[in-house]
């Protein structure tokens, strides 16, 4: 009785990198590869407004000489599977003097990030020629923590806004 169950569960059309489909009853997003020729991005709207009083902090490494947050009002899960947010950097030693920020997207299933405009100065410029990157570049480290600590969940977004701020309130949670 026990490997009949088993074997109905594997057999199902299911993303089993994304276990949260599971839990939340939802269907999964579909898988995605680098060679999938038929993935088209949607457009990206405007930047949306953020708060930085909102801001969740990103846990990054302490040599690091700024810190970050993302403003969970402004994460978006779209039907491409791209996970849309502005995220805010600032000076470790504080103040809102240095603060700049970027609206973003990560493709869990490639580990990508791509910016689509900078906040500097009190205003959002749009990015030209913007293009997916490696989380593997230098300057996304942030971008492949915050999936890491609350966007992602293997190759796949998590299911909800509200399931990616736990996890990034509560990291441990990733283990379980």
């Amino acid at each position: 009785m026990c490997l009949a169950l088993l074997a109905g569960c594997a057999s199902g059309p299911h993303d089993t990198d994304n276990p949260d489909w599971a839990q939340a009853g939802l269907p999964p997003p579909p898988k995605r590869y680098e060679t999938d020729a038929e993935w088209k991005e949607s457009e990206a709207p405007p930047p949306p407004a953020f708060d930085v009083k909102r801001l969740e902090p990103i846990a990054m490494p302490p040599y690091m000489s700024l810190k970050f947050g993302v403003d969970p009002a402004t994460i978006t899960i779209t039907g491409d599977g791209v996970v849309r947010y502005v995220v805010v950097a600032t000076s470790r030693s504080g103040g809102d003097a240095a603060l700049n920020a970027f609206y973003e997207g990560v493709r869990c299933s490639t580990d990508e990030v791509k910016s689509y405009a900078r906040f500097n100065n009190g205003a959002w410029s749009k990015v030209e020629r913007s293009e997916w990157k490696s989380f593997r570049d230098l300057n996304s480290s942030y971008a492949r923590q915050l999936a890491q600590q609350g966007l992602c969940r293997g190759h796949a977004p998590r299911v909800s806004v509200k399931d990616m701020v736990t996890n990034m309130r509560d990291p441990a949670r990733q283990l379980q």
